[in-house]
């Protein structure tokens, strides 16, 4: 009986290999480098494929990359206006006034000759400049007062946060013209009256997040090591507790510039002849009828600002929610 399984066994063919066909080894090698990571591909090929991979993200998001390119434009109007108008901004030609948008002056003219593009471009500077000043005062007083409110707690916290209610159930507007009657008249007056009216928003904001963040394993594993709590509020908890503050920052950039407008249009900002786009539209208003570009397009560029400030900060948002 072993000797017949021996003889079974020894007459087991050996086993062959597989023809493969040229169409299924060419397949296979195309899984094969697609499967490959894209660390071993050559830079050339890296570079192609992340250009893609943006170009396919903004396709999706066509309303963002506009939203992007329209704040880019501006940003360049305020950097470097020389290379969009040959203008002067100060400089009229009476024969040419009232004139409407044409090729030779897109916007039109004023009641003075002045090219009101060139106007535009060139008040970019100074509202782009009085808008930053303004985040920039609500986002620092502000995320400092919420940061101490939400770690300390206690006291601290019930103190700046009724001070923070008070702030808040006064108008912004109504707030910073009464800051301005203090402060006085001026561009850089309205930028740190717009800035103050705004730290309450900063700062329920930082408070809630320092409330969430202060919670967390790591942070009372450093209180357990004895590190300082200044120390604990710098490395831990504001690092952690920014992203929604900074996504509000881009909203309240749209904010300050309608505020700003706003209150130049009142007669608040630089004097005459100086170009920010809330005077350049005070100063259309007369002529509304005969010359309504004058204070069209001026408000179109501050509207087009807002909405796409309004669009970047939503997508903020959207970036921290899906981080969470």
């Amino acid at each position: 009986m072993s000797q017949q399984l021996d003889n079974r066994v020894e007459t087991v063919p050996e086993p062959q290999p597989i023809a493969v066909s040229p169409q299924a080894a060419t397949l296979r090698d195309d899984v094969t480098e697609a499967d490959r990571p894209a660390s071993g591909l050559f830079p050339g090929v890296r570079k192609a494929l992340a250009w893609r991979s943006l170009a396919r993200r903004a396709a999706a998001r066509p309303g963002l990359v506009l939203s992007v390119l329209v704040l880019a434009i501006v940003i360049l109007w305020a950097l470097i206006p020389t290379a969009f108008t040959s203008w002067p901004p100060d400089a009229g030609v009476p024969s040419s006034r009232l004139k409407p948008p044409s090729a030779e002056h897109w916007f039109g003219t004023d009641s003075l000759g002045r090219d009101l593009f060139s106007r535009v471009v060139h008040g970019s500077a100074t509202s782009l400049a009085a808008t930053a000043v303004a985040v920039a005062v609500g986002l620092v007083a502000g995320s400092a007062l919420g940061l101490l409110a939400g770690s300390l707690r206690g006291w601290v916290d019930d103190a700046i946060m009724r001070v923070m209610d008070v702030l808040l159930a006064i108008p912004s507007l109504l707030l910073s013209l009464a800051l301005i009657t203090v402060l006085g008249f001026g561009t850089i007056n309205i930028a740190v009256a717009v800035g103050v009216a705004s730290v309450a928003n900063f700062a329920r904001i930082m408070r809630a997040e320092a409330l969430r963040v202060s919670t967390a394993v790591y942070v009372e594993a450093a209180r357990s090591a004895g590190v300082r709590w200044h120390s604990i509020l710098l490395r831990h908890i504001l690092p952690n507790a920014a992203g929604p503050v900074l996504a509000l920052s881009a909203l309240e950039f749209g904010m300050a510039v309608l505020s700003i407008s706003s209150l130049s249009f009142l007669g608040f900002g630089a004097p005459p002849p100086a170009a920010e786009w809330g005077s350049l539209v005070a100063g259309g208003r007369d002529y509304l009828v005969a010359a309504w570009w004058l204070v069209t397009l001026p408000g179109v560029v501050i509207a087009a600002v807002v909405l796409s400030t309004n669009r970047i900060s939503h997508a903020f948002q959207d970036a921290e929610r899906n981080r969470k």
